[in-house]
């Protein structure tokens, strides 16, 4: 199966026809998934002791299986946070796999680390960070949260009155769902502080000042978020800085949604006090236009990252030999084995330089501005709060959260749109409302009023 034959030479000619088509595509069809059980009468058995042949597996991907699923860049692709890779780190991550370069060491990985470092370089000059602030790609925002969680743990047990105590974790109630997982996994307790929007300076200290004494010597950071994911909501960054500063906690700043917003002028402000942050999350897959998988963590102190990180094995003692000298994104993050998965956006953004970036992004936020005037101006819907960065909330005035259900499932069958609803706290309850993200710049107002009006 590691030979090359013609019928090898047919598949890839094949695979790449299909890549093409799908790269140059200017109009999606909008995927449904099927049940298993379904899937399973389409296709029948796959993976068998003789194998199926490619042709005839490329044809049952091509044909049922890919039509199964959702694009993420589909321009009514509105749910959750949805992605819109550019068309040359979508072909890069063709070459970045055809090409097998293995990204944990410098040894193996140069050129293409090299490559997702230059890329690097530009995230961290966005959240202007001091000199010597540095990081590395991950799988997402999740792993990136969890690295920085375990830096933050490592660091804070170099007291030794702290090694073997299990740390506490400070956050908001809009944090992202991995934080509070990624507590766990670090076996760590965490508190979530009540806010119905951001997470202030004086929520913060109100927070600490009601711990026991035994909590308060467990604390050892606290976890701002840029940019809420149901909501597009952005933490008090600078006051959380100053009481972290005063009470010398780990400041982590979870922007894996909300980090591509520090590219735009219009909203930079709003982030104010990033820059003081000992770690931040930020996903390029989300809101910079790389594809899956690329999230990014980056640090106040590398040096930090590479003592809880940075494995040893008599193996792999020759990464540390002089004679292999380089940047080891391994040391820096939970992975050891890792695909250069920067060099996609890297490509892209040698390709179509940072402007151009800042431009898609301001899109975004322009949409979320657009569909908020658009919903104002409708007599069935209303707006839930303001737009924040790309997000909008809104209801439809006297459904029910049934309805809300229906709608979503009528649009997604119909192959129309993908909108979902979510939950929003209205004083001591939660209403179901609707919910805008936009990220694809292809998202247009037509596309925006026609969705509302489904809702007729």
């Amino acid at each position: 199966m590691h030979n090359i034959d013609i019928d090898l030479v047919e598949m890839t000619l094949d695979v790449m026809k299909y890549a093409i088509h799908r790269i140059t595509a200017t109009s999606l069809e909008l995927g449904q998934p099927k049940k298993e059980e379904e899937l399973k009468r389409l296709v029948g058995e796959t993976v068998t002791s003789e194998g199926i042949g490619g042709e005839k597996a490329f044809q049952l991907f091509r044909d049922v299986l890919v039509k199964a699923t959702v694009p993420i860049d589909h321009p009514r692709h509105l749910a959750f946070v949805p992605a819109a890779p550019t068309r040359a780190s979508i072909m890069f991550d063709l070459v970045t796999s055809a090409s097998s370069i293995h990204g944990a060491y410098w040894m193996e990985g140069a050129g293409g680390i090299f490559c997702e470092n230059e890329a690097m370089k530009w995230l961290v000059s966005l959240t202007g960070l001091p000199k010597g602030a540095f990081g590395v790609f991950t799988s997402g925002g999740t792993a990136a949260n969890l690295s920085a969680m375990v830096t933050a743990r490592e660091n804070w047990r170099k007291d030794s009155k702290n090694i073997g105590v299990r740390g506490l974790v400070i956050t908001s109630v809009g944090a992202h769902s991995s934080i509070k997982a990624m507590a766990k996994v670090i076996d760590a307790d965490i508190i979530l502080v009540d806010s119905e929007n951001e997470m202030t300076h004086d929520h913060l200290v109100k927070a600490m000042d009601a711990l026991s004494d035994e909590k308060r010597k467990r604390l050892f950071a606290v976890v701002a978020t840029g940019g809420t994911t149901n909501a597009g909501i952005i933490d008090d960054l600078d006051g959380i800085a100053t009481v972290c500063e005063n009470e010398n906690l780990w400041f982590h700043v979870d922007a894996a949604y909300g980090g591509g917003a520090l590219a735009a002028d219009s909203v930079r402000h709003l982030f104010n006090g990033i820059e003081k942050a000992d770690s931040i999350t930020i996903d390029p897959h989300k809101w910079l236009f790389s594809p899956y998988d690329c999230g990014a963590i980056i640090y106040k102190n590398p040096e930090l990252a590479k003592e809880a990180h940075s494995q040893e094995g008599s193996y792999l003692d020759i990464f540390k030999d002089e004679g292999a000298i380089g940047f080891n994104p391994s040391d820096y993050q939970i992975q050891l084995t890792r695909r250069v998965r920067g060099l996609p956006l890297w490509f892209s953004l040698a390709m179509h330089g940072t402007d151009k970036y800042k431009w898609a992004v301001e899109e975004g936020i322009k949409l979320a501005q657009l569909a908020g005037e658009i919903i104002t101006q409708s007599p069935n819907v209303e707006l839930v709060r303001a737009p924040s960065l790309s997000c909008v909330l809104f209801r439809r005035k006297n459904w029910e959260p049934q309805d809300y259900t229906d709608w979503t499932y009528k649009n997604h069958k119909a192959g129309f749109a993908l909108v979902t609803p979510t939950k929003w706290r209205n004083g001591k309850t939660y209403e179901t409302v609707a919910r805008f993200c936009f990220i694809n710049p292809d998202t247009k107002k037509n596309d925006i009023i026609a969705i509302i009006n489904s809702m007729n």
